[in-house]
């Protein structure tokens, strides 16, 4: 690439974005805003008005001329709108930009790139899409580049076919101590003037930013789906495996991961030298609208329904051979045709072959009955008494139940909700901080389905404040009976909680710390923790409290090796936490195994957790707000009882320490919390991780 720099240009410009500068000042233009992920949010004013953080790409116009030449033409500025230097000269940041160009041929749906280049490994040469290099560059005005192609349309390209000219930038802000700034944008148009109207519109990035944060690839700097299919499809092949990397094959591959029957066969699935055979996805495959959202504005977001093909269903499916016929039920297939004819977007019945019916996750299904409970009301809840609670017992379509129709139906009763798990409901409870009991055959329903429960333990004598009680309640069904697609079906109710003041004072609900919707983004429901009874935080953390750890269940682990060592902690903050840190423990020197019911060994440090840094990759917990709601990340201190934690290098933790060292879980940061927390006086962590103090907590885990 080329670029102007005389010295009568260099001192033009230089005077030209001086006179921008002052008048940005004299105008008492906006300040741009950074949201508390940017690192730009904590630094002082000095700073960010020298350094104007960010970055934004916008394509003025993109034109191919009759001879094949292709043109792009540019701006930069950061938030505010202020033109950027490319070359960093005359603006904090050099700022890098890659040019890639596709076409949709007319008859065809997905993208091909005019630009090609040839990658050579262990499975051989392959031709694969590529971006642009050694084209002009020339600066039109501040902030505004031009940009022309090395590569040319081909002789005689369809002027009447939609073209997508993709732009991914890099503001290099290393000097300056904070990440690179990165932006994206693509530019579609009809090289003849025509209006567009035939689009590559299937998933929209805001889909993918539900788990990836913000999603990421090759160093950060492609950060739309937009940009990304211009390159990922058919063209495009991995060399060092000879693997697909189309959009629709290699994304279906790696978000099927551990579950694609090649992988359970013993094989694995590999991009390069990264190995995606590990990946669980977080909502279960089967919920294909996790992806393709049907709301999320996409043009074809029911492309995966109406057009099924031996590439797409093939990537999950791959162990099925649609050539020869192996393990396809429709026999040989020589191409797409007749897909839709037997996979039809929805059938009659669950389990069919329609696509969704094919897919349907057995949880999900709109053929069960349901379990709908709601707690009204608790009598006799004062300390010393034993609670009788009120409740409604219906199905789906509001129709009483009975409980003996329920596998399982138990209250738990906890307190006090300033934290739970160091009461005692009794010499004869085992289980520390709550007691749960089952009312299967003791509660007393009416014709209507309420029904009430009397529990046979007391509110500790003594109590002080609002206890808690919650439900838990399974059922199962058979779908499709005296079918060949009969299955026998288990799910649970949703937890609710309840809340009843023991002493007269004003009832305080235990603090909402996450929100449910907020893991739904990735996991959709809880259908299958504890066989699918618990599904609510505010529930779980009844039993995962600070107190509990599994030493119930270790005597009877099946791995030999887990009943010699000692229990593990389970406190709600330490488990979430371990298990989304997942494989990014073992590089701490840590691990975390927890022995759940049936003596079962679940070990987390497989586990990779989905949101992306801002280099593109994946297990970047920083981001606490994906999970924390109302910003309770940063309001210390984080629970009120000591933790037992007696795998780790600290017990108890303290609330603040066992928090925080959920993902901090390195033996330096243990130490640096017990050399600041004093045994009678406590923990001194809001001295620097207070919002606002130098080290808070916003911005020590700031990504951008």
């Amino acid at each position: 690439m080329t670029l102007p720099t005389t010295k009568g240009y260099a001192v033009k410009a230089m005077r030209l974005m001086i006179l921008l500068v002052a008048a940005f000042a004299l105008t008492g233009a906006k300040k741009a805003t950074y949201g508390p992920h940017d690192k730009a949010a904590y630094l002082s004013s000095v700073t960010i008005d020298f350094l104007r953080p960010g970055l934004t790409i916008q394509i003025a116009s993109g034109t191919i001329a009759n001879d094949g030449t292709i043109t792009v033409v540019y701006n930069l500025a950061d938030p505010q709108g202020l033109p950027l230097d490319i070359n960093g000269v005359y603006t904090p940041g050099p700022i890098t930009v890659g040019y890639v160009i596709g076409t949709i041929p007319n008859n065809q749906d997905q993208y091909t790139s005019y630009v090609t280049s040839q990658a050579t490994g262990a499975a051989g040469t392959f031709t694969r899409a590529a971006a642009d290099s050694g084209g002009t560059l020339t600066q039109l005005d501040s902030g505004k580049y031009q940009y022309v192609f090395k590569t040319k349309a081909p002789t005689g390209f369809d002027t009447t076919a939609t073209h997508t000219i993709g732009l991914y930038a890099a503001r290099n802000m290393s000097a300056f101590g904070i990440p690179n700034n990165n932006a994206t944008t693509v530019y579609t148009f009809v090289p003849n003037g025509a209006k567009v109207t035939h689009v590559r519109d299937v998933v929209r990035t805001q889909s993918c930013n539900r788990c990836h944060d913000q999603v990421s690839a090759h160093g950060g700097r492609r950060r739309a789906v937009e940009l990304c299919v211009i390159c990922h499809q058919p063209q495009s092949t991995e060399a060092s495996n000879g693997n697909s990397v189309d959009f629709k094959v290699y994304i279906h591959k790696i978000h099927m991961g551990s579950q694609l029957p090649s992988v359970i066969a013993g094989g694995k699935y590999a991009i390069g030298n990264s190995d995606w055979s590990t990946v669980v996805f977080p909502a279960d495959p089967r919920r294909c609208e996790t992806c393709h959202d049907q709301k999320s504005g996409a043009v074809q977001a029911t492309n995966y329904l109406t057009k099924p093909s031996a590439a797409a269903c093939g990537s999950c499916h791959d162990n099925v051979d649609f050539v020869s016929g192996k393990n396809h039920a429709g026999g040989p297939q020589v191409g797409d045709t007749l897909c839709a004819t037997c996979h039809i977007p929805q059938g009659q019945l669950d389990f069919d072959a329609s696509i969704k019916g094919a897919h349907v996750v057995p949880a999900d299904s709109t053929s069960l009955g349901g379990v709908v409970i709601a707690l009204k009301k608790v009598d006799n809840g004062t300390a010393g008494q034993k609670p009788t609670l009120t409740f409604t017992l219906l199905d789906s379509a509001s129709k009483p139940i009975l409980p003996g129709t329920l596998g399982t139906l138990s209250f738990t009763m906890a307190g006090p909700t300033t934290d739970y798990g160091y009461t005692g409901f009794g010499s004869d409870v085992t289980t520390p901080g709550y007691v749960t009991e089952s009312a299967l055959t003791a509660a007393k329903c009416g014709a209507d389905g309420t029904c009430t429960y009397a529990f046979t333990h007391a509110v500790p004598a003594g109590s002080k404040g609002t206890f808690a009680i919650g439900v838990e309640a399974r059922r199962t069904e058979t779908l499709l009976p005296n079918t060949t697609s009969s299955t026998a079906v288990t799910y649970g109710a949703v937890n609710k909680v309840i809340y009843f003041s023991v002493d007269g004072s004003t009832v305080a609900p235990r603090r909402t710390v996450v929100a449910v919707a907020n893991c739904q983004q990735c996991h959709v429901r809880f259908t299958t923790i504890h066989g699918g009874l618990r599904n609510q935080p505010e529930y779980c953390i009844m039993c995962h409290n600070p107190s509990n750890t599994d030493a119930a269940r270790r005597p009877g682990a099946v791995v030999a090796a887990d009943k010699a060592l000692p229990p593990q902690g389970i406190n709600f903050n330490m488990l979430v936490h371990r298990i989304h840190t997942g494989e990014n423990l073992l590089a701490l020197g840590r691990d975390y195994t927890v022995v759940g019911f049936g003596g079962t060994h679940n070990d987390f440090t497989d586990v990779r957790y989905p949101a992306m840094s801002s280099t593109g990759a994946a297990g970047d917990t920083r981001n606490c707000s994906m999970c924390h709601t109302g910003g309770s990340e940063a309001k210390l201190p984080l629970g009120k009882n000591p933790v037992i934690d007696p795998q780790g290098p600290i017990n108890p933790d303290q609330p603040i320490t066992a928090a925080c060292t959920g993902c901090h879980a390195d033996i330096p940061v243990a130490v640096h919390a017990l050399s600041q927390t004093d045994p009678k006086l406590g923990e001194s962590c809001t001295v620097c991780h207070k919002t606002g103090a130098q080290f808070s907590i916003g911005s020590v885990h700031a990504q951008y």
